[in-house]
């Protein structure tokens, strides 16, 4: 006989926090929102990686490519590149997030001095770096005869066929320094001379990095910007159950952060055996997140094969129609306590705290609260970034709207049958996504902001000054259908119609 759950399927529209005593002390200011995204043996080491805000982008074409990853980096959040995409592709869109910021920067613009103003433009247009590093044999490492910047040209009174050669700031009169010099050394040099960038040379005078000023000034404008050990932005990647022994060593060589398998549900032999196989090859030095699942036994699964971190959600996406096609999911707010539950379990019995993400379900700003409140480490968003400039997908005008692309992994555009792979044919049988728009919503740092000190606010209401401290004291309270009705504007006409989001 089939079982039966005695609790309904709850979304987070269903529930609100219930304030607290909230302390002097309790301003938004003062909250803390970083997050652990792998696992660790709490209390007996760190995390590994912990971010600094509890945020990470979708494994979703339309929403996670280099620029977008970047962005959030900056904020503190991490990026999932999308996987449905050739492993060469999503291997460079790593290698650019990666390379974006460093204190040590291997310059990727390099030309021989016979090169010409078109090539100058064209590397530009490929790369978006304006500076150019001009070397004899025109490689990264070659000897450094000179440098091209934006002021030492103007397309409009000169020849594109003009030698670089001719042009360029020669190497006597540029500021250099030795490749023994220090990020400090390098940044006083810097700011000594007035100067946007510094080569760094060896003995024999061969370029090894370059170090610009506007990482200096990006990293005092973004204090929350999460960076790895040499200070690279920390980035995700999207693998499937099928190329995995191919895709991961890529990411890898790449310079990967943490993996995740991208799948509508996670319950399967097919990711313990991802999992086991990473974990042989490569031990626990590469993260890899699984999922999603929905519920206790699904947790352990995961958790058990391996899993560094596991997400929670099957049918709650905007754009997804799993619940309507197949009939499996569960309520996301619901889907959230069960495994929650389960995680505290699970630590209490190991001593291993294994992180858990809730993807999918949020309507709301405030909805990221309730995730976090009802256990969730942090959470993954498709459809709120997808809003942002920063997304990979076309803005478009609709009735006078400014609006984005927006559709799911298991629509017919995306035709991303991996994620749905259930040992079958390579082909996508039927969608479980569609194709949308969403309204544009300015940049993701505006947004991000915004967000986040409503989130970091409602905190302060139940009296929580952290992520940990907030799932301790946190009360909910399911609420009534005409609860919600009473919960928002009502027996008024409104002079405008404005967005929380």
């Amino acid at each position: 006989m089939a079982y039966y759950f005695e609790q309904p399927s709850r979304t987070f529209g269903e529930y609100l926090l219930v304030p607290g005593y909230s302390s002097s002390a309790c301003v938004p200011d003062a909250v803390s929102l970083k997050t652990p995204l792998v696992k660790y043996r709490k209390g007996q080491e760190e995390c590994p990686i912990t971010m600094n805000i509890p945020m990470v982008s979708a494994i979703m074409q339309s929403v996670s490519g280099a620029e977008l990853a970047i962005a959030l980096a900056k904020q503190g959040g991490v990026s999932f590149i999308y996987g449905s995409q050739s492993v060469e592709s999503e291997a460079e869109m790593v290698r650019r997030v990666k390379s974006y910021k460093k204190g040590f920067v291997t310059s990727d613009s390099n030309l021989k001095p016979t090169a010409t103003l078109a090539d100058v433009l064209a590397l530009k247009e490929k790369t978006g770096h304006s500076t150019v590093a001009v070397t004899e044999d025109g490689t990264a490492h070659g000897k450094l005869l000179g440098i091209v910047a934006s002021r030492d040209y103007r397309i409009s009174r000169m020849e594109l066929t003009e030698q670089v050669a001719g042009f360029m700031t020669p190497l006597e009169k540029l500021v250099i320094a030795p490749d023994t010099t220090t990020l400090k050394e390098a940044n006083d040099i810097i700011w000594a001379n007035k100067i946007n960038s510094l080569p760094l040379v060896d003995a024999e005078g061969k370029l090894k990095y370059m170090v610009f000023r506007k990482d200096y000034d990006s990293h005092k404008e973004n204090v929350n910007e999460l960076l790895d050990a040499g200070k690279s932005y920390v980035v995700g990647a999207g693998i499937n159950t099928r190329d995995y022994a191919e895709r991961v060593p890529a990411l890898v060589a790449a310079g990967v952060d943490v993996v995740c398998i991208d799948s509508s549900e996670g319950f399967t032999e097919w990711q313990s055996r991802t999992i086991g196989w990473i974990r042989e090859n490569y031990g626990d030095k590469v993260k890899v997140g699984a999922g999603n699942v929905v519920d206790r036994e699904g947790f352990r699964f995961l958790a058990e094969a391996g899993a560094d971190f596991v997400k929670i959600g099957i049918g709650g996406g905007s754009i997804c129609i799993t619940r309507e096609t197949k009939g499996i999911g569960r309520g996301q707010a619901t889907a959230v306590i069960e495994v929650a539950k389960a995680r505290d379990e699970y630590y209490r019995e190991t001593g291993v705290y294994v992180p858990i993400c809730s993807d999918g379900g949020i309507v709301h700003d405030y909805h990221m609260t309730l995730a976090l409140a009802m256990g969730a480490d942090f959470v993954m968003l498709g459809r709120y970034f997808a809003r942002f400039e920063e997304s990979p997908t076309n803005k478009v005008r609709i009735n006078g709207t400014t609006m984005k692309e927006y559709w799911g992994e298991g629509s017919n555009r995306a035709r991303n049958w991996q994620r749905y792979d259930l040992g079958g044919a390579s082909k996508l049988s039927f969608e479980e996504g569609v194709d949308s728009y969403v309204p544009y919503a300015g940049t993701l740092a505006d947004g991000v902001n915004s967000t986040l000190y409503k989130v970091r606010s409602t905190m302060c209401n139940c009296g929580a000054l952290s992520i940990p401290e907030l799932q301790e004291k946190a009360r909910l309270t399911v609420v009534s259908s005409t609860s919600i009705v009473e919960g928002g504007s009502h027996d008024v006409v409104l002079k405008n119609n404005g967005s929380n989001n």
